[in-house]
């Protein structure tokens, strides 16, 4: 399984932050049901990884991966977890290290050329943009595009449905992680059809 293909599989990656573990089966459903087929789950919680086994168990189809993941701690609980991908907002020497020894898919971050260049040289070719829209957004991206023209985006942090779809008109763009369709309030409701609505809204952004 390679990075490319869990970012290829939707236009969209959910970045969910997990309060309550009851939630995790229904909220994978229902964001896979909508047409979200890779899920990032972000370590910020004390039970992220837990909830990343029980979205799996829900959802053997979907890829179920971690977010937040920035030292040697988070990267152990996700693959302790079962992750099927990583996702960091940065990088560090640690991190390189680790992903170098693991077998599943890193995506690391970036938001500037040295940083990015960092990262090619250490062979990867997909990086996560982040933090998005304060880091310049698509003018920054297309900027990064001349000089950089063979690594891919997703980019993450202040996308909405509105923008979404100046992002993915980039070349340079495979797809773009989002929270918008993760209503907290909905969440609270335990209201899963109005998320799933809200999932194949995302899936179907071009």
């Amino acid at each position: 399984m390679s990075i490319e293909k869990i970012l290829s599989s939707a236009p969209v990656v959910p970045v969910v932050v997990i309060e309550k573990l009851e939630d995790a089966a229904p909220l994978a459903r229902a964001l896979y049901n909508g047409g979200l087929k890779a899920l990032e789950i972000t370590l910020r919680t004390p039970i992220a990884a837990e909830a990343v086994k029980l979205m799996k168990e829900a959802v053997p189809e979907a890829y179920v991966g971690t977010g937040t993941v920035v030292d040697k701690a988070t990267f152990n609980a996700s693959v302790e977890a079962g992750a099927d991908f990583m996702v960091s907002p940065g990088v560090n020497d640690e991190l390189l290290a680790l992903a170098k020894e693991s077998d599943i898919p890193f995506l690391p971050g970036a938001a500037t050329p040295s940083e990015v260049m960092k990262l090619v040289s250490h062979g990867f070719k997909f990086l996560k943009f982040f933090p998005a829209e304060a880091a310049g957004g698509t003018a920054m991206l297309k900027s990064i595009g001349g000089p950089l023209p063979q690594v891919t985006f997703c980019p993450t942090g202040g996308i909405s449905l509105e923008t979404a779809p100046n992002y993915l008109a980039l070349s340079n763009v495979i797809c773009v992680g989002g929270t918008w369709m993760l209503d907290k309030q909905l969440i609270e409701n335990k209201d899963w059809q109005a998320i799933e609505a809200l999932a194949r809204q995302a899936s179907e952004v071009k």
